[in-house]
């Protein structure tokens, strides 16, 4: 099972969408494994966003992700990595198809309503940043059974 991290991000917050937004997730069949509220600080957004530094919006993106605490995820699920990504939709909302999260929720290019992994070797890191080892539960999940063929997984 593949996990990867998803954070809702301050307009999310701000505009009372965070039960909405995590709801698609667990439709979908995800399996929450963590979850925590956090505010989150310009030193750990800068280590998180590093490969914007050199963008003239890199210190806006930083004050955006700061307004307010953010809640931080980790889904799990047999290709959860893309599954969240697909579920999410584009980056710029207004270019995001009705029926993802940020086609239906987001009109921005940056409060685009989630931050999501969008590879296996960033989720890890990723989920490291945000999270301690004991704060990623594995448990027995009573509908595994019928989210996916039994040589899926």
């Amino acid at each position: 099972m593949e996990k990867t991290l998803v954070i809702l991000k301050p307009c999310t917050i701000q505009r009372n969408l965070v039960g909405e937004i995590l709801n698609r997730f667990e439709r979908k069949g995800l399996r929450l494994a963590g979850i925590k509220m956090m505010q989150l600080t310009d030193e750990v957004l800068s280590e998180h966003y590093a490969h914007l530094s050199d963008k003239p919006f890199f210190q806006r993106v930083k004050d955006s992700m700061m307004v307010c605490p953010v809640i931080v995820c980790c889904y799990e699920g047999v290709d959860a990595i893309q599954t969240v990504r697909t579920l999410a939709g584009p980056t710029n909302g207004r270019k995001a198809a009705p029926g993802t999260i940020r086609g239906d929720y987001s009109m921005s290019f940056q409060e685009n309503i989630v931050h999501a992994s969008d590879s296996a070797e960033a989720a890890e890191v990723e989920l490291k940043r945000f999270f301690k080892p004991e704060e990623i539960f594995d448990y027995n999940q009573a509908t595994f059974g019928f989210l996916y063929a039994n040589d899926e997984f």
